[in-house]
C-alpha cells in the first residue's frame, strides 16, 4: 500500500512537472507565432535576424515597435489576470470570483476613465490609478462578503452589481467629455492595437513584482484558504495576510487592465482549467496559471488578428464570446452542488 501511495505521488509530481514544461514551452511558441503573424509575414528565422540588426529598416520597426509590445503585453497581462483570479477565489473561497465577473476590472476601467478625464496621459500614472481603482473594488466586495456572511452565489451577484455601477459612472464621463470616450474607445472593448512602450514598461514592472511576491507567499495562501479558524489555530494573521493578497491580485488586475483593458473572463477560465490538472495547492497552481494565462490571451490576440484579416477583430470580443458560454456553464454546474 505504502509503495503504491509512493508510485502515485511520484507520478503526481512528473506530470506537475511535465505541465510547467508544457506552459513554458506554450507562451515561448505562441510568442513567437505572434511575431511571425500579421499582414506582413516574417519566418522564425527572419525574426531571429531582425532581432539581430540584419533586414530592411522598416520591417525591424513592425517587429520591434508594434508586434513586439502587443506580444509583451498579451503574454504579461494574460498571466496577472490568470493569477489575480486564482487568487481572488482562494480568498474569497468562491470559485465564481474573477477579476472581470466581480468589478475588480470595472473598477480598474473606471479609474482609468477618470485619469483621462484629468488629462494625465503617462504610464506610469494610468498604471496607479487603474490599481487604486481595482483595490478599492476587492474591498469593497471583501467586506460584503465578510460583514453580511453572504453565500458564494450572493457574492458573485454583488460583485456583478458593482461592474454595473463602475461600468456606468465610466460611460458617463465619457458621454460628457467626447474626447475621453474617444480616447477610451480600445480600452473598453479590450485590445493590444495601440499598446506602445511608455504604457506597458510600468505595467510590467509592477506585474512582475507582484507575481515575485505572491509566488513566495504560496504557503501563506494554502493556510488562508483553510478558513478563518483554522489559520489562526496555525498563528497566523489571517486578517493581515488575506488584505495583503487582496492587495496583491488588484495590483495584477489593475496593471494589465491599464494596458490591455477590460478583457474578461481570462482570470475565470484559466485557473478552473488549471485546477483539473493541478489541484487546489497554490505553488502549483499560480505559476500554471501564469503560464496557460500568458499563452491563452496571446493565442486568442493572434486570432483575432488574423480570423477576419486584414480588418482586426479586438481581443476582447472574441474572449468574451468564448468566456460567456463556460461562465454560463460553470454557474449551472455550481447550482447543482458539483462545484
Amino acid at each position: 500500500m505504502k509503495s503504491w501511495k509512493t508510485f502515485c505521488m511520484q507520478s503526481k509530481r512528473v506530470r506537475i512537472l511535465w505541465m510547467v514544461c508544457g506552459g513554458i514551452l506554450l507562451c515561448l511558441l505562441i510568442g513567437l507565432l505572434s511575431l511571425c503573424l500579421g499582414t506582413i509575414y516574417f519566418s522564425p528565422a527572419k525574426v531571429i535576424r531582425l532581432f539581430l540588426g540584419a533586414g530592411e529598416r522598416i520591417e525591424r520597426s513592425i517587429l520591434l515597435y508594434a508586434r513586439l509590445p502587443r506580444t509583451l503585453a498579451a503574454l504579461f497581462s494574460g498571466a496577472a489576470l490568470a493569477v489575480s483570479g486564482a487568487v481572488l477565489q482562494t480568498v474569497l473561497g468562491n470559485r465564481l470570483a474573477s477579476p472581470g465577473i466581480i468589478g475588480v476590472n470595472a473598477g480598474a476601467g473606471l479609474g482609468v476613465t477618470l485619469c483621462l478625464a484629468a488629462g494625465t496621459f503617462s504610464g506610469l500614472a494610468i498604471s496607479c490609478a487603474a490599481f487604486l481603482g481595482s483595490l478599492i473594488t476587492v474591498f469593497l466586495i471583501f467586506l460584503f462578503s465578510y460583514r453580511t456572511g453572504a453565500k458564494k452565489t450572493t457574492v458573485i451577484l454583488g460583485g456583478v452589481a458593482l461592474n454595473s455601477i463602475w461600468n456606468a459612472i465610466a460611460e458617463s464621463v465619457t458621454v460628457l467629455d467626447p474626447e475621453v470616450g474617444a480616447l477610451s474607445i480600445d480600452f473598453r472593448v479590450g485590445g493590444f492595437s495601440a499598446v506602445s512602450y511608455a504604457r506597458l514598461l510600468p505595467a510590467m514592472l509592477l506585474i512582475s513584482l507582484a507575481l515575485a511576491a505572491i509566488f513566495t507567499l504560496c504557503n501563506e495562501l494554502d493556510v488562508v484558504a483553510l478558513g478563518e479558524e483554522t489559520a489562526l489555530s496555525l498563528g497566523m494573521a489571517v486578517k493581515k495576510y488575506r488584505l495583503i493578497f487582496l492587495a496583491l491580485a488588484a495590483l495584477l488586475s489593475g496593471a494589465a487592465v491599464s494596458f490591455a483593458g477590460l478583457l474578461g473572463f481570462v482570470g475565470l477560465i484559466v485557473p478552473h482549467f488549471v485546477r483539473r490538472f493541478s489541484g487546489n495547492e497554490s505553488r502549483r497552481l499560480l505559476p500554471l496559471s501564469a503560464f496557460f494565462g500568458a499563452g491563452f490571451v496571446t493565442f486568442c490576440d493572434a486570432i483575432s488578428r488574423l480570423l477576419f484579416a486584414p480588418y482586426e477583430l479586438p481581443v476582447g470580443i472574441l474572449m468574451s464570446v468564448i468566456g460567456g458560454p463556460v461562465f454560463f456553464l460553470m454557474l449551472i454546474k455550481s447550482r447543482r452542488g458539483m462545484d
